[in-house]
């Protein structure tokens, strides 16, 4: 091999050369082991043989087995799991979700603005602090469906189903052929970990939770066999829709709504999850709490939405500025520091 010799003379010289930048160097700093042929600097370097190196290997990972922490392993271990709804699509208000301790946490592409590439960036938000996220699809389709899969959720929320005929489709939408029409792209996609997770095919549906959501009053007359349907793992309620549903639009909490719930409720529980049945999963509501949900029997619980917490914050907030102000102000200017720190500590 050449050795290079930098030498005190072309150090001192402060000329270079614009034509030859290695004109500083001499042409005696360049010397060669006598074995060897000289290399000339102007020797073009496509001439110049290289070894032939094998690509590298990298030894097969492991097929990683169904994680004892995931949604559905939870649920089969008799927890109830408590959740939120982020409408927002802000990574940051999904960070404090899920630094906060929910148990996971809905993507919703039905109601909130964002969209795929949206929820991948919440997605990726979520995964360093192991919170499960469940997309909630726009709509019944195997486009959308495909696509949310992708993207490696836990647990995919189907709108809108109907009947056990639905149902079935759902299914389908989740499971590549030959047991269902899921299209493949499971050689790239962020689900497989873009092809490195090499068992993905081997166990992709152990952790994925498929919900199918029953919102109207067709749904309700089906849900036991909706609960039935063979891979539904949840019953989701849809409270607001089924109101409508029953032309309370402006009164969810009325005496009839109740009863179809109840109803509805009924019949998912009727259902043994351990032999094909589905959990019954719900929103709460001002009128139906969260706890009271866990009382009938609901084995996962959404109790908030990013939006509506925001928004309760932010009215209260100003409610109390607004209300220390006027009390304030009849008190001829003196000041309540015992109030102002009890504002500013909230």
């Amino acid at each position: 091999m050449a050795t290079l010799t930098y030498t005190a003379a072309a150090a001192a010289s402060p000329k270079l050369s614009l034509r030859n930048p290695l004109s500083f160097i001499s042409s005696k700093s360049l010397s060669f082991p006598s074995s060897k042929p000289s290399i000339s600097l102007l020797k073009p370097l496509n001439s110049t043989k290289f070894p032939t190196l094998s690509p590298l290997k990298c030894s097969p990972n492991p097929s990683p087995s169904p994680s004892t922490s995931s949604l559905k392993s939870r649920l089969r271990n008799g927890e109830t799991l408590y959740g939120i709804f982020l409408l927002s699509f802000s990574p940051t208000l999904a960070e404090i979700a899920a630094l906060s301790g929910y148990d996971f946490v809905v993507i919703d592409m039905e109601h909130g603005p964002g969209e795929i590439h949206e929820s991948l960036q919440i997605l990726r938000t979520l995964s360093p602090t192991n919170t499960p996220a469940i997309i909630r699809l726009p709509e019944f389709s195997a486009a959308w469906a495909k696509k949310a899969l992708d993207l490696g959720p836990q647990g995919i929320m189907f709108p809108m189903i109907d009947s056990p005929k639905d149902a079935k489709k759902a299914v389908s939408y989740c499971r590549f052929p030959p047991d269902g029409i899921r299209g493949s792209a499971h050689t790239v996609v962020r689900a497989s970990n873009y092809g490195i997770n090499e068992g993905y095919l081997s166990n992709y549906m152990e952790d994925l939770l498929i919900m199918c959501q029953v919102e109207t009053v067709d749904a309700v007359k089906k849900v036991e066999e909706i609960a039935a349907v063979d891979g539904v793992d949840c019953v989701q309620m849809g409270p607001l829709d089924l109101s409508a549903s029953l032309g309370y639009l402006w009164d969810p909490g009325h005496k009839n709504v109740r009863e179809m719930l109840r109803t509805a409720e009924r019949g998912v529980l009727k259902s043994d999850p351990g032999d094909g049945g589905a959990f019954l999963a719900g929103f709460a509501m001002p009128h139906d709490p969260p706890v009271e949900l866990g009382r009938r029997g609901y084995h996962m619980v959404s109790g908030a939405v990013d939006f509506a917490l925001f928004r309760n914050a932010a009215l209260a907030d100003v409610k109390s500025f607004k209300n220390s102000v006027t009390v304030g102000s009849d008190d001829d200017g003196e000041e309540d520091k015992d109030g102002d720190e009890k504002y500013w500590s909230e």
